[in-house]
């Protein structure tokens, strides 16, 4: 009977340790708090957790792991599996994903943004740029066009913005630096500080992050219809903890990834547009809009320029720059 019994504990404690081997937990670095911008990640977590059962989690962290800007750097080295970044935050470092950062793209759709991104992100030369970090491109945070909400006096015309200082990133910085304003890279944690301080005097944002880190709070107006462009902000893996994964989380994660974005999608246009329009009311922030011919001339300022010299200066990296810039260029004019 002791010898059964002993072999019953045997057993049991090679479950425990089989079970507990096959539990997988990734860290996943975030920045800020839980916000629309967030949503695909939260519900991916979610998808992996329920399709496994409990064995294979994602555990976020809101800037508990790694700053914004230090997340690529963190998922070459390993020091977490998953984390989100923005392109512009580090161009030198994610040249090739740039392209979906060109002022006046055309985009119009949160849904087109995802098309636009999952092609960049499947394109061999763009896999091969990001794989220098160790990093698979997961699935893009689709965003909005930006617009502006800024402290002072409210532009009247486009010609107002000559010396105004605005915080604005990668293509949305160099289209404002075409109509006299002076741009200013820096972290969204960092917005609020800067306007209070009066070192920006406007802040280019997508409207969630506008409520999520406070520029409404003391803005004094927003611009309608701008809309010089996005920003890029994949969620990456660490390549190596993917290619470790076992069959069945891998497709978990992977198979989980159409479906987070969709929440996203939903999420966003529901929950987040609809309460923005409130909030400017509710704070008596002027809208600003521009006129056609304004925003017509605008565009011929910056977006070609743009163009041009994104092409030529990643070209002279030995990237496929003309092909990529084509590629989206081609899915924006069929309508992709």
């Amino acid at each position: 009977m002791r010898k059964y019994l002993n072999r019953v504990a045997v057993a049991a404690l090679s479950f425990a340790f089989v079970s507990e081997a096959m539990a997988t937990e990734w860290n996943v670095s975030l920045w800020g708090k839980r916000r629309a911008f967030t949503e695909h990640v939260e519900k991916l977590a979610e998808l992996v957790s329920e399709k496994t059962n409990g064995e294979f989690t994602l555990k976020i962290s809101y800037g508990g792991l790694s700053k914004n800007k230090e997340n690529l750097d963190g998922i070459s080295i390993g020091a977490f599996e998953m984390a989100q970044f923005c392109a512009g935050y580090h161009r030198d470092k994610n040249p090739s994903i740039t392209v979906l950062e060109l002022p006046f793209l055309g985009v119009e759709t949160l849904e087109q943004e995802i098309a636009l991104s999952m092609a960049v992100y499947e394109h061999p030369a763009v896999k091969k740029d990001l794989a220098r970090w160790d990093a698979t491109l997961l699935m893009p945070s689709p965003l909005p066009q930006y617009n502006l909400v800024g402290v002072g006096e409210a532009p009247k015309s486009l010609a107002d913005f000559e010396g105004l200082s605005v915080r604005a990133t990668g293509g949305i910085g160099k289209a404002m630096a075409t109509v006299g304003a002076v741009p200013t890279s820096m972290s969204a944690s960092e917005v609020r500080q800067a306007m209070d301080s009066g070192i920006v005097k406007a802040v280019s944002f997508a409207p969630h992050a506008h409520m999520s880190f406070g520029t409404i709070e003391n803005g004094k107006w927003w611009t309608t219809n701008l809309n010089p462009g996005t920003v890029n902000c994949p969620v990456v893996v660490n390549t190596p903890a993917l290619e470790d994964l076992s069959d069945a989380h891998r497709e978990a994660l992977l198979g989980s990834v159409d479906e987070a974005l969709e929440y996203y999608v939903t999420q966003y246009e529901s929950k987040t547009m609809e309460a923005w329009g409130p909030a400017l009311d509710e704070r008596g922030i002027e809208r600003v809009t521009f006129s056609d011919e304004e925003i017509a001339a605008f565009k011929e300022a910056a977006a070609a320029p743009a163009a041009a010299a994104w092409i030529e200066e990643n070209t002279a990296r030995r990237l496929p720059a003309q092909e990529l810039y084509d590629l989206v260029t081609g899915m924006v004019a069929n309508g992709s």
